[in-house]
């Protein structure tokens, strides 16, 4: 039945002072006799699915999904220009960025170009040397070295200075981005990115992709122009759908939202994924220790952050290597040292992290918490500040300040709370040197003297944005369980609803009534919880790095009798002689 109370399970206010409320329409299933069909029905409605839509997203296909590419402005410039060069065999630079969505959108395109029989040539700054996005020096040294056309990937879209002296130096540029764009455009022979603010509507609507998706469609605009020109009468086409891993691997990794193409990219991905035709994603899961096929969450935790661990404390162009190469030895040579570098970026990041939570104790009730630090590695500033979003509930910079007292800072931003235009307004407000980024993540470079300054513009342009998406924060659930419903059978059925990931969030039960018993600590400050319904059937939960949290602490300490709701996400557990089912924890209310 249909749950009309406004509250699930009465909670106005849990142990951690939300209050509980339903994600969309959901059933009240405490009997645990849930059908599959009508469950994951449920799940898509409540993820903003129209009803007639429903066989469409239970699938999601690149058919089902796919626009036509000319929608997008001077796509039909950038296939035609790049389709020019591969018949004339001319010499083409893919110029990428060093994160996972850098390294995958060069990888598709120069796997595609190779395919096509060219030999395009991949250049990927350094992070630390030379920062982000192409400079006109970078730029120029590659048209010396004879480049005629260089493409630049997930960067270029504020590139105006560089893109200007590329122009001087008689080389063609197509930029491929999709980060937020200025009113102005820097020049380029095309500039394709579903955020330019002249996009018309069919367009700006994909906005949510990843630069990895914007190449991909670039792809298919590249494949029909040849297609139409007869290109292919003597050869095969290739087949796009082979680039679908690498294009999955850059749009979860880049935290971009689920929904719509990103899901079918995804989940056609996915699949390609697990028939490990790339031979450097091959090694890399085998680097990663999967012994089964990756999942979405694999993208995000295990893949993901050794690509990016190349360009953060390594060799920038380490994923672009691993992503295009056909040969198994250096595969497994690269695969080995992105694992040991990731290693290395977990101790950086640590060290990095205590010192920003530190400083963001005395900041108070700011709209954005921002931390600087001189000698913190910039190439884990974007994770920390992840970790402090997370943790305080507010848009967070981390900067990394030079000895020259110039910072490099990087943001991530709450729902609601539109943190790369806000980079861009103090960017013309003449905070920045530079800045941009796209609504959950931006990126800065700022003179340490503009930091307060910096600080106060943002917490005036953002406090009223911040204050409603907290003051609207709720847990929201998709059912609630029986403490048997809590099962294998449940995660099967809740993973066709799948990939979860931003914008398209994983399901959160909540289970009960229970009383707790046995609650200990283990590992690394993590809570781990046996509870038990009054039928006797129990749940295992664990609630990581929780143990010290308001949650952690109530948990311990709760009377054995006092029964109480739980709150979170269900993961499939095959380790032992039968698969099982544990709560991964978020949050708990009192049941009396």
């Amino acid at each position: 039945m249909l749950m009309n109370a406004s509250h699930v399970c009465g909670v106005e206010r849990s142990i951690l002072g939300q209050p509980w409320r339903w994600r969309g329409a959901s059933a009240d299933a405490t009997d645990a006799n849930f059908q599959p069909d009508d469950l994951v029905d449920q799940l898509l409605l409540a993820r903003g699915v129209e009803r007639e839509e429903l066989s469409r997203h239970r699938e999601p296909t690149i058919r089902g999904f796919m626009p036509d590419p000319s929608i997008f402005r001077d796509m039909d410039a950038a296939a035609g220009r790049i389709a020019d060069a591969v018949e004339a065999r001319e010499p083409i630079t893919i110029f990428g960025d060093y994160d996972v969505d850098g390294a995958t959108s060069a990888a598709v395109l120069i796997r595609l170009l190779r395919d096509l029989g060219c030999d395009p040539q991949a250049y990927i700054p350094d992070r630390l040397m030379e920062g982000y996005g192409p400079s006109g020096e970078a730029l120029v040294r590659i048209a010396e070295g004879g480049a005629k056309l260089i493409v630049t990937v997930d960067c270029g879209a504020q590139a105006f200075e560089a893109l200007e002296m590329a122009r001087a130096a008689g080389v063609d540029v197509v930029v491929v981005d999709h980060h937020k764009c200025a009113s102005a455009l820097p020049i380029a022979h095309a500039l394709v990115n579903p955020n330019r603010l002249d996009e018309a509507d069919e367009a700006a609507a994909h906005g949510h992709l990843a630069a990895v998706g914007v190449c991909f469609l670039l792809g298919a605009a590249l494949i029909r122009v040849l297609r139409a020109r007869g290109f292919f009468a003597g050869r095969p086409e290739p087949r796009l759908i082979d680039l679908l891993d690498l294009v999955a691997l850059g749009t979860v990794a880049d935290v971009a939202q689920l929904r719509g193409l990103n899901r079918a990219f995804v989940t056609q991905g996915l699949k390609v994924m697990a028939q490990r035709r790339n031979v450097g994603l091959s090694a890399l899961i085998d680097a990663s220790r999967l012994t089964r096929a990756p999942t979405c969450t694999d993208l995000g935790f295990a893949l993901g952050p050794r690509i990016n661990a190349g360009g953060r404390v390594g060799k920038s162009d380490l994923g672009v290597r691993l992503l295009t190469t056909e040969d198994h030895a250096e595969a497994e040579a690269i695969a080995a040292e992105l694992e040991k570098l990731n290693e290395e970026r977990r101790a950086i990041e640590a060290m990095v992290s205590e010192a920003a939570e530190a400083m963001c104790r005395s900041q108070g009730n700011r709209a954005v918490v921002v931390a600087s630090g001189e000698g913190w590695h910039p190439g884990v500033i974007g994770i920390v500040a992840g970790r402090l979003k997370e943790k305080l509930g507010r848009p967070a910079i981390v900067i990394a300040l030079g000895a020259d007292g110039i910072g490099k800072g990087s943001g991530r931003s709450i729902s609601g709370v539109d943190l790369g235009a806000a980079v861009l307004a103090a960017k013309d407000s003449g905070l920045l040197i530079a800045g941009g980024g796209h609504a959950m993540a931006a990126g800065l470079t700022v003179a340490r003297e503009r930091l307060d300054e910096l600080v106060e513009f943002l917490d005036e342009r953002l406090a009223a944005d911040v204050a409603r998406g907290r003051d609207g924060k709720a847990l929201l659930l998709d059912a609630v369980l029986a403490p048997g419903g809590v099962c294998p059978t449940l995660c099967d059925a809740m993973d066709v609803g799948g990939p979860y990931g931003a914008g398209w969030p994983a399901p959160r039960v909540a289970a009960g009534p229970v009383r707790i018993v046995k609650a200990d600590v283990v590992g690394n400050g993590h809570l781990r919880l046996v509870v038990a319904g009054d039928d006797g059937r129990r749940i295992k939960a664990i609630a990581f790095r929780m143990a010290d949290s308001e949650l952690g602490q109530a948990m311990l300490a709760a009377p054995a009798h006092r029964k109480l709701w739980v709150a979170g996400r269900i993961k499939r557990d095959d380790w032992g002689d039968r698969p099982s089912a544990e709560l991964h924890l978020e949050d708990a209310a009192w049941a009396d």
